[in-house]
């Protein structure tokens, strides 16, 4: 189990640069996740860790070993891709076990290894049969198993999910969570699906154009946004956005018939007249409080336990609001959905989080 530092990390192809300076300290053990919309450069930033990219300039380090130029076959690490690439001829045995007859291991080795995997994923009454002949999880657990019986220090993951149906991918996000904790093994994880940084990371990394914007555990992202970008990505559903102007200690909201808001408790207060970014988080419209906006409501979602409702005000944007009690919600219904200014986020105009 070895930890990684990316220092300075970049990657240019000829005069574009899609990895713009990445600084990452990953300890032994943690499960990191690389998070951001497509396009981003999480998948770039793994395959240079795992040394199918060439890093353009900066250092990556494995446990205390510098790993620029070393072959991919020697850095200790082991790749599941979003494709499952097995090889349809050959039994689950024979997938798991392919790389270590090409690496030459004894077959005594290679029996114990492959048995020891299948336990770990609960593969052994497959072991016997082909690609052709599992489903979706199960191909994607023989693809995670031909990873583990190498033992890497390193398992490297790019979204290996995607692939899945909606009920698969609960469950596949469980059996990842389940092989961590057993395997004590650093992951680094990429996806494009908050929600599956959210339930599994110790840490994420939320990047956008190829920069870090914020690293943190994930209830420190979602309490804790630095900028706007962050704040609207980690939540589902999203945080609510207003656009507002400072007037002494409140808050004007033009697209709300001038309502007033209180401004709340900040270390360093916004100067009179600037224009700042609201921030509510759809829950906070549950908790009640001295703050109100006088909304219509459009749409219901009932999710059982739980509903949103989607609502305006004449002339302003659409809100969303989660409710205990969305049994007593219809569209059409005027409300006054009040909230606690403390749990009010500010940005300024550049989206730079105010505190």
């Amino acid at each position: 189990m070895s930890g990684l530092k990316l220092r300075g990390v970049r990657k240019s192809y000829g005069a574009v640069e899609v990895i713009k300076g990445v600084d990452l300290d990953i300890a032994p053990g943690e499960f990191v996740v690389f998070v951001g919309p497509s396009g981003c450069g999480k998948s770039t930033l793994l395959r240079m860790i795992a040394g199918l990219e060439e890093i353009t300039a900066g250092d990556l380090f494995i446990g205390d070993t510098r790993m620029n130029e070393v072959d991919p076959s020697r850095r200790g690490i082991a790749m599941v891709f979003q494709s499952y690439a097995l090889y349809p001829h050959m039994t689950v045995r024979e997938n798991m076990g392919f790389a270590l007859r090409f690496a030459k291991k004894p077959k005594d080795e290679i029996a114990r290894l492959v048995d020891e995997a299948a336990r770990i994923l609960e593969l052994e009454p497959l072991l016997d049969r082909r690609p052709k002949d599992l489903s979706g999880g199960q191909r994607q657990r023989v693809a995670i198993g031909r990873a583990i019986v190498r033992h890497p220090d390193v398992f490297l993951f790019d979204e290996p999910l995607s692939n899945l149906d909606a009920e698969l991918r609960v469950h596949m996000r469980i059996e990842v969570a389940r092989l961590h904790k057993e395997l004590a093994t650093t992951i680094i994880y990429v996806t494009h699906d908050q929600v599956e940084a959210m339930t599994l990371a110790d840490k994420i990394v939320v990047m956008r154009a190829g920069v870090v914007e914020q690293t943190g555990s994930p209830l420190a992202l979602y309490d804790d946004p630095d900028n706007l970008f962050v704040a609207g990505f980690i939540g589902s559903p999203k945080m609510n956005f207003l656009a507002g102007i400072v007037t002494g200690d409140t808050v004007r909201l033009p697209e709300f018939g001038d309502q007033i808001i209180p401004l709340g408790r900040l270390a360093k207060p916004p100067a009179q007249g600037a224009d700042v970014t609201v921030g509510i988080r759809p829950e906070s419209f549950k908790r009640g409080g001295e703050a109100v906006l006088d909304l219509t409501i459009e749409i219901v979602e009932h999710l059982g336990n739980e509903s949103f409702a989607y609502a305006r005000q004449a002339g302003g944007q659409l809100l969303t609001l989660a409710s205990d009690d969305g049994r007593a919600l219809q569209p059409g219904q005027r409300i006054a959905a009040r909230f606690d200014a403390g749990q009010v986020m500010l940005f300024d105009k550049a989206g730079k989080r105010m505190r």
